[in-house]
């Protein structure tokens, strides 16, 4: 078995990107840059943003109400139910939503912005750069946070698309032709459709979902003023005594039901994650002001629905049935357009995880986590606006599998807690070095930040935990799979770079050689890719053994990302002469950039380095890789580094290098 891989680096060109991360060398010194999104947050365009965003960030936390309340109260109903646990019920339903998304992640994750940017592997690399160091303990927090939001972008839209098709079965004329195969095939129509236009991008996606997700939390609110005001006792569960007592007289029942109250804040990374793509401030007022309310309303809403049918129950003497609250609270004539209504912006609520695995994903290529795959700009104008068509395959296929597989909402519902619970785990971890070494907060401020909302992730963690059997092993397995695929990745790039390094000779050197023993010259000029800068490019030295030549020109072009979103322009190119003969690029990028290797090297002009770039030819080093038996990683190992490698994107296509300009040269080496 065999794979081929560049020269250039396995991935992006910076193979020490990621290598540097285990290494534990020193970070890079980031570049000058204005954050990222801060100008998009004034006068018109505030609002534009604030707008779009309900479409795509709010979607996912906006449809937790289908489902969060009714699995909820159905834990705790078990044996029977009374007033004081609705109670109990709907509080821990306000206070997650008050605790950890308002105050956790709107007014503290969201301010710790790398420049402009957010979610688990942002926050992994402004972690680093607040240390001044590369660490092995932060680059797995971030790599586990990573693997587990595959999990929930893989779950999220099955869920919620399968809650909202299961609401046809509230509907009287409906309730015996809608079995869970029609649920399975409506949902799963949805869903493909769902996937099919990712490709028009997230702005266009965003802007004509933004309506419908306004209309959506709209009708949530008022649903919720229509059964609140019949019941108005149920606003006693703004007092966090109902929850505290509730989980004190429930015990381990009380865990169960703290694991099912956590749907409530599915979605809250979302709005990390698609920082990039709308700015923090139109989000922060997005939530505050109308998702918010809009979602309290509706929690209370369906409390009070139970209230009337426990009062109901107890009047009639007939015990307490359970309901799907959320459809049922609506009057029967209005039922069936909310149902459909619901379906459509379960669809939107997809949306807002699959724009996070997009961003996700750019950011671990660029950050060598994983191999290099097809990333395409949907907007001319927005850089944080991405397509990338192999994820969004293989997140369709995920989708349908794990639909069919647990068949209904409800089961799915088990899945979904863990994954999430993970990942907000390592974001505490990771703001807490932020808020100490980049904003200089004292000890007291950072534990009293830390304390609180560690306690909080592990209770959830918890009792999510103990649905583990249940479905909970759904998420652990994919982030467990995404979590090999990415350390085996990093490990076999830096076994290949310490292998080529130990082989290769210095450029300084061959410099010194190339003058004693000038080969034959020939016109033009020669860019030869490379992950080392210090070492001679494979390529060159194939070059001068088997064509005996050296052009008049010879660029050694080297690509770094750094751990920031987004490099400046001034800050793009930097060169290094060598002598008359051999010269040092360094092209720039950040984590949520792709590079452009003609557009970057158009501004060597600014620099004095000139040439054509149509009469310039890029030598590419080739390395076909079989596996060793003494590489340092197990024979399974390696032939799935081998695999990756081998379905990797051309690195001619990844960097847009004219195809007709490229020469290709190879060697065998062994990992």
């Amino acid at each position: 078995m065999t794979g081929v891989t560049p020269d250039t680096p396995p991935n992006a060109p910076e193979v020490s990107s990621a290598a540097d991360l285990i290494d534990g060398a020193s970070a890079p010194t980031p570049p000058h840059q204005p954050p990222h999104g801060t100008h998009k947050s004034g006068g018109a365009g505030f609002w534009v943003l604030a707008f779009g965003s309900m479409g795509v960030v709010f979607g996912d936390i906006g449809t937790s109400p289908l489902y969060a309340f009714k699995e909820a109260l159905h834990i705790a109903a078990t044996d029977g139910v009374t007033r004081a646990e609705i109670l109990g019920v709907v509080s821990l339903a306000l206070w997650a939503l008050i605790l950890v998304v308002t105050v956790k992640y709107v007014f503290f994750i969201m301010r710790a912005d790398n420049n402009g940017e957010g979610g688990v592997l942002s926050l992994m690399a402004l972690a680093q750069r607040a240390l001044g160091k590369r660490t092995r303990i932060i680059f797995i927090l971030g790599v586990i946070g990573a693997a587990l939001f595959y999990g929930d972008a893989v779950i999220t839209p099955a869920m919620s698309v399968m809650a909202a098709v299961e609401g046809l079965r509230t509907i009287p004329a409906l309730e015996h032709a809608i079995n869970g195969q029609v649920v399975l095939l409506i949902a799963g129509a949805l869903l493909i459709s769902l996937f099919m236009i990712q490709s028009r991008g997230t702005a266009k996606v965003g802007f004509f979902f933004a309506p419908v997700c306004i209309l959506w939390f709209a009708i949530m609110g008022a649903l919720g003023v229509y059964k609140l005001i019949d019941q108005p006792q149920i606003l006693l569960a703004f007092n966090p005594y109902y929850a505290v007592k509730f989980l004190a007289e429930h015990s381990l029942a009380g865990f169960l039901v703290m694991g099912a109250v956590f749907l409530t804040v599915t979605g809250a990374e979302a709005l990390t994650m698609d920082m990039g793509h709308f700015g923090r401030w139109p989000i922060q007022a997005a939530w505050t002001f109308f998702v918010l309310p809009c979602l309290v309303l509706n929690y209370l809403g369906q409390g009070a629905f139970a209230f009337d049918v426990l009062i109901q129950s107890e009047l009639s003497g007939i015990a307490f049935e359970e309901r799907n609250w959320f459809f049922e609270m609506a009057p029967l004539s209005l039922r069936l357009p909310l149902v459909l209504f619901a379906g459509l912006a379960t669809v939107v609520a997809s949306q807002a995880v699959i724009t996070g695995a997009f961003s996700l994903t750019q950011q671990a290529i660029q950050l060598g986590l994983l191999p290099r795959l097809t990333v395409l700009r949907t907007s001319e104008t927005q850089s944080g606006q991405i397509y990338v068509p192999q994820l969004n395959t293989m997140l369709l296929v995920g989708v349908l599998v794990v639909m069919v597989g647990f068949q209904t909402s409800s089961a799915l519902a088990h899945a979904y807690g863990l994954a999430v619970c993970g990942t907000m785990a390592v974001t505490t971890l990771m703001a807490v070095i932020v808020m100490r070494q980049m904003w200089k907060w004292n000890w007291a401020k950072v534990l009293a930040f830390m304390i609180p909302f560690l306690l909080l992730d592990m209770a959830f963690l918890t009792a999510n935990s103990l649905r583990f059997f249940s479905g909970g092993w759904l998420p652990i397995l994919i982030g467990a799979g995404l979590f090999t695929i990415m350390a085996t990745w990093v490990r076999g790039s830096q076994i290949l770079f310490d292998k080529a390094r130990k082989e290769s000779v210095l450029l300084t050197d061959l410099v010194e050689m190339l003058k004693s023993r000038p080969p034959h010259r020939v016109a033009g000029t020669a860019i030869f890719l490379t992950s080392d800068s210090e070492a001679a490019p494979v390529a060159l030295m194939h070059n001068l053994k088997h064509n005996k030549v050296l052009h008049e020109k010879n660029i050694i072009l080297s690509v770094k990302t750094l751990n920031v979103p987004r490099v400046h322009e001034s800050e793009r190119v930097m060169i290094e002469r060598l002598d008359e003969d051999f010269k040092k690029v360094s092209i720039n990028y950040g984590f949520m950039e792709s590079p452009n290797l003609p557009k970057a090297l158009g501004l060597c002009r600014k620099q004095g380095l000139k040439f054509d770039i149509m009469a310039t030819s890029f030598f590419l080093g080739r390395r076909s890789v079989v596996p060793a038996a003494n590489s340092g990683m197990p024979l399974w190992q390696d032939k799935l580094f081998i695999f990756l490698m081998r379905n990797a994107a051309n690195p001619t296509d990844f960097f847009h290098i004219p195809p007709g300009r490229v020469v290709e040269m190879g060697t065998q080496v062994s990992v």
